[in-house]
């Protein structure tokens, strides 16, 4: 039987080797080589390059505004997934649904529909207009970015924490409330300690793709404000130049790996043993 379940697996070894380990050895590859003279030749030079003040400036956008998207889908995403956890379990498979369901649309469609409604002409100006009030200029600035990416990937926040949160084990928090605990108490001191595999779970989903879309950027912004993912694409789809492009990609990914390190020491307790620390 442990054969057979071996032979199972070699499908799935296949897939990994061919799209997963062949390309990231073929971006390693490029990254640390150059052509000369119709030859690569191993250098350097493509990550001294990221050190211009240009490129920089790139990356501190594109983190900064990763994090804000980040913060904002915790602030948002953490009191309801909360609520919804507290519902009738007939209303939460409800609930719930209501945040994938727009997941089920294309993420192109979705950031398009944005640019209708913060547009010159868009719905929401002429919600404004038609109360009296002056249009304002929303699409094509990092605030219509920032939307972008919270109403995308914070479906991504909601889902964990609300699976973290109905993993409690309610005994505990009756533990509490039995033992003198008032309500702010027994959420600062239980609830979000037991949820926090939840949290750092949201933030690395939204963390990761938010630092490298490019999609939302280039709607919603115009194209006026580069972010890692348009660079990337530049590179590889305008410039020609993959040398440099892989090398971007490179960095990128050791920076979310980083990040998803940092976060990841706050998940790295058991359950059980949290719980029962606090009731300790």
């Amino acid at each position: 039987m442990k054969k057979k379940k071996d032979y199972l697996a070699y499908p799935y070894v296949l897939w990994s080797v061919i799209f997963i380990v062949v390309p990231l050895l073929l971006i390693i590859f490029f990254s640390c080589t150059k052509t000369e003279g119709g030859e690569y030749v191993f250098s350097l030079d493509n990550f001294t390059r990221l050190m211009n003040p240009i490129y920089l400036k790139v990356f501190g956008r594109s983190i900064w505004l990763a994090f804000l998207s980040t913060l904002l889908c915790l602030i948002i995403g953490y009191p309801v997934s909360y609520i919804i956890s507290k519902k009738p379990d007939h209303k939460k498979g409800m609930l719930i649904l209501l945040f994938i369901l727009p997941m089920w649309m294309n993420f192109l469609l979705r950031t398009y529909a944005w640019m209708s409604i913060l547009g010159k002409n868009g719905l929401l100006n002429t919600l404004l207009t038609s109360i009296g009030l002056d249009p304002v200029s929303i699409l094509y600035t990092n605030g219509a970015v920032l939307l972008g990416m919270v109403y995308n990937f914070l479906p991504f926040m909601v889902l964990p924490i609300y699976t973290s949160l109905l993993k409690i084990d309610q005994d505990l928090v009756n533990a509490a409330y039995d033992l003198g605990a008032g309500k702010f108490k027994v959420f600062t001191k239980v609830i979000f300690p037991l949820s926090i595999p939840g949290v750092v779970s949201g933030i690395t989903m939204v963390f990761m793709p938010a630092v490298s879309t490019f999609v939302i950027s280039r709607l919603l912004g115009g194209g006026q404000y580069t972010l890692l993912g348009n660079l990337i694409e530049q590179q590889f789809t305008t410039v020609g130049d993959w040398n440099f492009g892989s090398a971007i990609s490179i960095v990128m990914m050791l920076l979310i790996l980083i990040c998803m390190g940092l976060t990841s020491k706050f998940s790295d307790e058991d359950e059980e043993e949290r719980g029962g620390r606090l009731l300790w």
